[in-house]
């Protein structure tokens, strides 16, 4: 299949420009939860985007009787819940003895079982739209329309726009918290807009990508862009690259070699990115800290033998 023909076939286009927006968006602002160290909290609001988009869907249809599936209410409803999910998260580590990476397993399969108890109930019910809702548990691309592409691009302007302006704020409470609280910054505000970002990052894809998979957008690119970079704007920029480019060509590649799921594949190219980052990048990568060991080796040899010879 020729680019002239992939791109002209209306559904591939959109396949391709869904998942790139979702990559660039994802991997720009999973660097933020990456250098918190906190970049599970995307599997946390993925799993909670999934309760919080079939309430959405509920109140749609049985209070004001509207499209249950309009993307709008879906990403309101599962920003609304993943929100709310890492403030669970936040709140039991802030307030107890339980460790962070605990709290938030227990927001995850606190939110993913509500999620799965209201997917029953709809999937049972006669509510009318009901069809294709289980695609925010494992995704499918290829449902994404044109408002799922305009509804994503707005959103995820939205959320780039957050960062920009809360850049300084971002930053500071990302690399030094103490300093950010002597300038007067409520950390916990900032904490809030700079998860609401990753939030947003997380449930845009969700429907495309669904919840299993959708932390590897929020992941791997910021972690691979690291091996590559040493400083915050850079690994933003290179991380939103990573995340766009890797999901074009893995969407690319899915629909080229045919019935091949474009989630799974895109994950595995982004895993390829990575793994090329850490092996070749000129800082960090596996092979250049093996050179450096190997010498330093050599070297510490070398002068033993020549104090050997002077002792001698």
């Amino acid at each position: 299949m020729t680019l002239i023909e992939f791109f002209g076939n209306h559904t591939y286009r959109m396949v391709f420009l869904g998942t790139t927006v979702i990559g660039l968006v994802a991997g720009a602002l999973g660097s933020f939860a990456y250098l918190r160290k906190q970049s599970l909290i995307s599997d946390v609001v993925s799993h909670a985007a999934l309760p919080g988009a079939l309430l959405a869907f509920l109140a749609a249809v049985t209070v004001f009787g509207a499209d249950g599936r309009n993307m709008i209410g879906l990403v309101i409803g599962a920003v609304v819940a993943g929100i709310l999910a890492v403030l669970l998260s936040n709140g039991i580590a802030r307030h107890s003895k339980i460790r962070i990476d605990a709290a938030m397993a227990v927001a995850l399969t606190l939110f993913f079982g509500g999620g799965m108890l209201l997917m029953r109930i709809i999937t049972n019910s006669t509510l009318p739209g009901k069809g294709g809702i289980q695609d925010y548990l494992f995704g499918n691309a290829s449902v994404i329309t044109i408002a799922d592409l305009t509804t994503s691009i707005a959103v995820g302007a939205v959320a780039l726009a957050l960062m920009v302006v809360f850049w300084k704020e971002f930053a500071l409470r990302t690399f030094d918290p103490d300093h950010a609280r002597v300038l007067g910054f409520n950390g916990r505000i900032v904490d809030i807009l700079m998860f609401a970002t990753v939030v947003i990052a997380t449930v845009i894809g969700v429907k495309a990508v669904g919840l299993v998979l959708m932390v590897a957008f929020v992941v791997t690119p910021p972690a691979a862009a690291r091996q590559w970079t040493r400083t915050l704007p850079s690994m933003v920029i290179l991380s939103g690259v990573f995340g766009a480019v890797g999901s074009g060509v893995g969407a690319y590649l899915s629909i080229v070699l045919g019935k091949v799921p474009t989630g799974p594949l895109i994950v595995l190219t982004l895993f390829a990115i990575f793994l090329v980052s850490i092996l070749c990048s000129p800082r960090r990568s596996v092979l250049v800290r093996a050179v450096a060991r190997s010498r330093a080796r050599a070297a510490l040899r070398a002068e033993l033998v020549a104090e050997g010879s002077v002792a001698r």
